[in-house]
């Protein structure tokens, strides 16, 4: 598969056109029109996935897969099998059904295959202008203007004058065993960056630049951990996580936020990006050797299923990691990499997050996990924990979210059972 920017692809295809121009009887491309897709079903991690459907017929047809500056694939390749695409394309409608586009029944205008020589100058046209024009343009929605340098500072000062107690907000990870057992293995803590947002400035993108905001996320992380002493909750569970950057575990931040709450049987697992990792390795290692002093875990966040190929796991030896869902991952059921990773970690130690319905959770019982998070596992929460709620049938289910999910403030107070909304299971 062949990835790159700048109108590469398309020139590489435009040149691999040209090879085949005085024989191309028998070839064809297969163009998928994902630049059609509705916005947010063209997020990068779904176009991987959507390139992975069509792996199998990469291999029958010889062929090369491109991605084209504007998300399209282009498969150039010999004798393409219409069942083949048509297989492809089911899979990727049952994962994103509600994408007016795949609604058609007619999947040809997603996907749609030239038949050469027949189709050759039409095409070659096609991909010619995209690089003499430009390709259409993805519309991405964006939040607002990017945040800029001189902002920072004045976005950290307004952090001191603001109750981050108020939007640091808490989900649990969950174990499932059968029959029905529901089980808190710990609670992540985190500040959602659209909350800090609308306490600064709506119009602001905090996220615009990503250098700018990790020297942010920095300062939000002491904030964060001061931001405990706030807290109104009644009970505690025995584990909780929170997202950090690895500088902030050798902060004086760190060592009062463990000094003063991790006390007892209190244990912590810090969430650290791949990236993060990647970027400084020496630092990962002695942040691991750290928390491990105190009894603690690490665990590298935000990990798919295709970000295990860049990682060494067993050199790395995480004692956690936690593995986001998408859609289309349903279809990805013959991972061995994968499997190996939850065989070595344990399944205990993998969480599948993000988890918005039933069949994520069948997808990872299949790779043998039984630890979740998301949305999907959130209601089956608040499902339990109403059941034995004197005022469960009083409130909407969205209602105990919401006052769950905050530390402390007049949302949460909102609440006639603390007791009930504080329960964690197990």
């Amino acid at each position: 598969m062949v990835y790159a920017g700048n109108f590469a692809n398309e020139k590489f295809l435009l040149d691999a056109l040209n090879r085949i121009a005085r024989n191309s009887q028998g070839y064809s491309v297969l163009y998928v029109s994902v630049s059609k897709l509705k916005p947010k079903n063209r997020h990068p991690a779904f176009v991987k996935v959507m390139a992975k459907m069509f792996d199998d017929l990469v291999g029958a047809s010889e062929g090369m897969l491109s991605v084209l500056s504007n998300d399209d694939f282009a498969l150039l390749g010999k004798n393409i099998n219409p069942e083949m695409v048509d297989n492809a394309v089911g899979k990727i409608r049952q994962g994103l059904s509600s994408d007016p586009l795949l609604l058609a029944e007619s999947a040809d205008e997603f996907a749609h295959i030239y038949v050469f020589p027949e189709d050759f100058v039409r095409l070659y046209r096609i991909i010619e202008n995209m690089v003499e024009n430009g390709a259409p343009d993805v519309q991405h929605v964006f939040p607002g203007t990017p945040l800029e340098a001189g902002q920072v500072t004045d976005v950290i000062d307004h952090l001191d004058n603001i109750d981050l107690a108020e939007i640091v907000k808490h989900q649990s990870v969950m174990r499932i065993t059968p029959p029905q057992k529901f089980e808190v293995v710990f609670q992540e803590f985190f500040v959602a960056v659209k909350d800090l947002s609308r306490k600064y400035n709506r119009s602001i993108d905090l996220t615009g630049n990503k250098w700018l905001f990790l020297y942010l996320t920095q300062a939000l992380d002491k904030k964060t951990m001061e931001a405990f002493r706030g807290a109104e909750l009644t009970v505690w569970p025995d584990q909780v996580s929170l997202n950090l950057n690895l500088s902030s575990i050798f902060s004086r931040e760190f060592v009062d936020f463990a000094k003063n709450f991790l006390h007892d049987d209190r244990k912590l697992i810090v969430e650290v990006q791949v990236m993060d990792v990647l970027n400084s390795l020496n630092t990962y290692f002695e942040a691991k050797e750290l928390l491990h002093s105190g009894g603690h875990k690490l665990l590298i966040d935000a990990m798919s299923p295709d970000m295990l190929h860049m990682l060494n796991v067993k050199r790395l030896e995480p004692d956690m990691v936690k593995i986001f869902w998408e859609p289309l991952m349903e279809y990805d059921t013959q991972n061995e990499e994968l499997r190996q990773v939850v065989d070595g970690l344990g399944r205990e130690n993998v969480v599948l997050a993000k988890c918005t319905d039933e069949k994520a959770v069948r997808w990872g019982v299949g790779y043998g996990m039984d630890t979740f998070q998301g949305p999907y596992i959130d209601a089956l929460e608040a499902a339990v924990i109403r059941s034995g709620c004197p005022d469960g049938k009083n409130c909407k289910v969205v209602e105990c979210l919401k006052r769950k999910r905050v530390l402390s403030g007049l949302l949460r107070r909102e609440c006639s059972q603390p007791e009930c909304l504080d329960k964690v299971l197990g």
